[in-house]
């Protein structure tokens, strides 16, 4: 990792810059693949999961039999420990849960909010070397509680053209019958556009890698909503020599190893802890089965020494990280002074691993430093607010001749006719 000693604020949005190619450097391909899937429908899905994926499919639905077959075939401790989970984000999220806000804001006005299922979502789940089935509980659990009427998800097929018996296994156990063997921007268009076998969707979740980002960014474009834009994962994590440097360069490299594109940061106002947290990340880089794939994300990253606990702050809310774990003396004003997060991790005893899997909060979290504008998964994620609102003949004569002088005042006369011929009729 790279370290820098008491940079000036001026050279913070260097170091702040994540290791991804631009928008406009993916955005021909992924328009190509939105096109032929327009045009082409599942032959185009076929087209690509053979070019991308290196398999030809016979189907890409998963039928019936196979969720049965899979379920046989995951170990039973697994099965206890996606249990144990799904319960934490269960409870975590119905947590969430809101009652209609009700306001009479004058005589005969009343105004609430509702809250309404997107009927539709699409959930994308990454396969690729690690499939991410914690993603599904952390999508499909939400979506089900909001009480989604049509849940979609779509995943990479592996190299024998089948999905891993535990996205089944997950996939079934939340509730979730209709899944494809589809991954990548294909994926994505497929869910946007709609096919004769996926369906369009509304709103599509889940993380990815840059492509499946800028095509989540592009089905906007068909009036499509996404949950935000979340691409390789990252990192940041402030520590100083209260916490074992063990401790820090694990959480380091949980994050290092989910992709070469990752990038993990090291922020500390105590230059005396880097060299044991260097050493140790060394140590324990060389056991790790992906220790290819975390070396260069590894090279991506870098460790920020700064003067004062201020001035850390100040740049960990510029960069925006997607994780956040707070190790210092000085927990609770790194608490109170963080703005932009995904997720915060308090504490040497709070991975993030933790929330990765089983604490109960949502791991799907804005990257590339949008956490400045947008939050992370949660049970709001699936639902609308709705507004409501019932006048009745004292309220009308209440608040109508203000609306009268405010529409004319803004030259809308129809606006202020709507209100008086109902005024004339009351007189």
């Amino acid at each position: 990792m790279n370290v820098y000693t008491h940079p000036q604020p001026e050279d913070w949005a260097a170091l702040c810059a994540r290791p991804t190619a631009t928008y406009e450097d993916l955005v021909p391909l992924v328009r190509q693949i939105f096109d032929d899937v327009a045009y082409d429908g599942d032959r185009a899905l076929d087209h690509y999961t053979q070019k991308f994926d290196g398999v030809e499919l016979s189907e890409i639905a998963v039928q019936p039999d196979a969720f049965a077959a899979a379920e046989l075939r995951v170990p039973k401790d697994l099965k206890a420990a996606i249990a144990l989970a799904k319960d934490n984000i269960t409870r975590f999220h119905q947590a969430q849960t809101t009652k209609r806000v009700q306001v009479e804001t004058q005589p005969g006005v009343w105004c609430w909010q509702e809250k309404r299922p997107i009927q539709k979502v699409g959930l994308y789940i990454p396969g690729g070397s690690a499939p991410l089935f914690s993603t599904i509980l952390m999508l499909a659990v939400p979506a089900v509680l909001a009480g989604c009427e049509e849940i979609v998800l779509c995943s990479p097929p592996n190299s024998e053209g089948q999905l891993p018996d535990v996205v089944l296994y997950t996939a079934a156990l939340c509730g979730i019958k209709k899944v494809y063997k589809v991954g990548g921007v294909q994926a994505i268009a497929a869910m946007t556009l709609g096919t004769t076998q996926i369906p369009k969707v509304y709103k599509l979740f889940g993380p990815g890698n840059q492509y499946v980002t800028v095509a989540k960014q592009w089905a906007t474009r068909y009036q499509t909503a996404i949950d935000m834009p979340a691409g390789p994962s990252e990192l940041l994590v402030v520590a100083d020599s209260s916490v074992p440097p063990a401790y820090v360069a694990a959480d380091l490299l949980s994050q290092a190893e989910h992709g070469p594109d990752s990038q993990v940061i090291l922020v500390t106002t105590d230059a005396a802890c880097v060299p044991p947290i260097q050493q140790a990340i060394d140590e324990q880089l060389e056991k790790l089965p992906r220790k290819d794939v975390a070396k260069k994300a590894i090279e991506n990253s870098k460790i920020i020494v700064f003067e004062s606990d201020a001035a850390a702050i100040d740049f960990i809310n510029q960069y925006g990280p997607e994780h956040y774990i707070i190790c210092s003396l000085k927990e609770d004003e790194y608490i109170d002074n963080i703005q932009n997060a995904g997720s915060v991790f308090i504490g040497k005893y709070t991975p993030e691993s933790a929330g990765d899997y089983a604490s109960g909060t949502n791991h799907t979290l804005p990257t590339n430093g949008y956490a400045k504008q947008y939050s992370g998964v949660n049970l709001d994620s699936f639902l609308k607010q709705m507004t409501f609102q019932k006048i009745d003949a004292q309220g009308m004569k209440t608040i109508g001749p203000a609306i009268e002088l405010m529409a004319d005042a803004e030259g809308l006369q129809a606006h202020k006719n709507a209100v008086t011929v109902r005024l004339n009729d009351l007189a």
